[in-house]
């Protein structure tokens, strides 16, 4: 089939299914702003993703070794203050001795607590409120009317188990996913 020009300048073959440079043109123009988008929105969407000292926080050990029945420590994971707290027998039979009915958001101290090891809560140290950090994990700090943690921000007490008792907080204290590694070191985060 013989070839038109047009007055535009463009060329095109007759209607036997051939390509035009016309179509040419518009099929390598969306191509080339497909690959720009898609070259604009890649570093968009990366920035997105966490950054190294974040992913590096994924999981940390804590050495409970040192820590004495009725004490607690502070340490920081993921940016925010974690409480590790060696319950005693009487804390643990008080936070037993609470019905889940009572509750607000309604947890058994098994529920917050690895199988076995009931002595050992390990919680995120943040209000569920507003994000404040509770007293009660070092010595001398008020522990609240429940012997737990007292958010001195907007009065929520939590008891021996976390969970909240009174005041304003909506949820217990978190419990990050953690496990032992061994009697005396606990590894939270990235747990398999």
């Amino acid at each position: 089939m013989a070839t038109v020009e047009h007055s535009d300048g463009m060329l095109a073959t007759a209607p036997d299914g051939g390509v035009r440079r016309r179509d040419f043109i518009n099929i390598a123009a969306v191509s080339a702003a497909g690959v720009g988008a898609a070259a604009t929105l890649y570093p968009l969407i990366n920035q997105m993703n966490p950054a190294a000292d974040t992913l590096a926080l994924a999981s940390i050990e804590v050495d409970v070794s040192a820590i004495q029945p009725g004490q607690a420590i502070k340490t920081i994971f993921r940016k925010q203050p974690l409480f590790v707290r060696h319950l005693t027998p009487a804390e643990i039979q008080a936070a037993n001795a609470v019905s889940t009915g009572e509750l607000r958001d309604p947890q058994t101290l098994a529920e917050r607590t690895q199988e076995g090891k009931a002595e050992w809560l390990v919680t995120m140290g943040v209000c569920t409120h507003l994000g404040c950090v509770p007293l009660g994990a070092a010595e001398g700090e008020n522990k609240g009317a429940f012997g737990g943690y007292f958010c001195p921000c907007h009065g929520s007490h939590y008891d021996t188990a976390g969970r909240i008792r009174k005041g304003p907080a909506p949820k217990n204290l978190e419990v990050p996913a953690y496990k032992f590694a061994s009697d005396t070191v606990i590894t939270v985060g990235e747990v398999a």
